[in-house]
């Protein structure tokens, strides 16, 4: 309607020009060029390119391929896996399944590994390009460095200790460890220490979690700060990995 409206002025402008509401010479090619929807950003739209980049493979970590039988079922969806990737290394190994439109090329001579889709305009097919890329990334660096996660226990009392048995909850698997919390409450905390995963405590406020698979280790790290997040006021609670808080002032009635 406004374009409607402009451009209806225009040309009552343009056909009386002697009049005293006339439109002045120096805005008349302005009001001539035809309107167009500016975007908010300036700069030009790029896409994400991490999912092209290689991936450096060691040379004491080996990839395998391995397909996947799935049996067909009414009402599955039709991405289903049916390639996993068999990483092995000195720390361990780890399967990891692809989507059935993500290829992986391997090329020992180089020791680089590229990833692929097969369609780069589905957005689906894109989104999920450069998380296959930094999953198999993180897969090949578990298998030969590993990760770790470090908790500091911040507050009065906050004690850690690794327990091989637990009084409130039951075991998951033959030989399971627990972690035992003292953090202000009433009653012990234990969780389970996840198949995979390795805790140790080198000092009582410290835990050290290590494991190939970084999301298992990040997510027990989760669980375990979940019980006494870090407040802005004391700056009390549960750090992982030098994490920090910006105090607030102290509310002084």
């Amino acid at each position: 309607m406004s374009c409607s409206i402009s451009r209806s002025c225009l040309k009552q402008l343009t056909r009386d020009p002697l009049r005293g509401s006339s439109l002045p010479v120096f805005l008349a090619p302005a009001f001539s060029r035809p309107l167009r929807a500016q975007c908010f950003s300036s700069t030009s739209p790029a896409q994400s390119r991490i999912g092209g980049a290689p991936v450096s493979v060691p040379p004491e970590v080996s990839l395998q391929f391995i397909n996947i039988r799935n049996p067909k079922v009414r009402g599955r969806g039709k991405e289903i896996p049916n390639t996993a990737i068999e990483i092995k290394g000195p720390l361990g190994e780890i399967t990891m399944k692809l989507p059935p439109f993500v290829d992986v090329a391997h090329d020992e001579a180089t020791h680089k590994a590229s990833v692929s889709i097969l369609d780069p305009l589905i957005p689906h097919q894109r989104a999920m390009w450069g998380t296959a890329r930094a999953q198999l990334q993180n897969h090949i660096l578990g298998v030969s460095e590993g990760h770790i996660c470090i908790l500091s226990l911040v507050g009065v009392g906050y004690r850690a200790m690794i327990e091989s048995t637990a009084t409130t909850i039951k075991p998951e698997f033959p030989g399971q460890q627990f972690v035992s919390l003292k953090l202000g409450f009433s009653h012990p905390i234990e969780l389970g220490i996840p198949k995979g995963v390795k805790a140790s405590t080198p000092q009582p406020t410290r835990i050290l979690l290590e494991s190939v698979d970084k999301v298992a280790v990040t997510q027990f790290a989760a669980r375990i700060r979940a019980w006494r997040q870090p407040e802005p006021y004391k700056g009390k609670g549960i750090f992982v990995n030098g994490e920090t808080i910006k105090l607030k002032a102290k509310k002084i009635k």
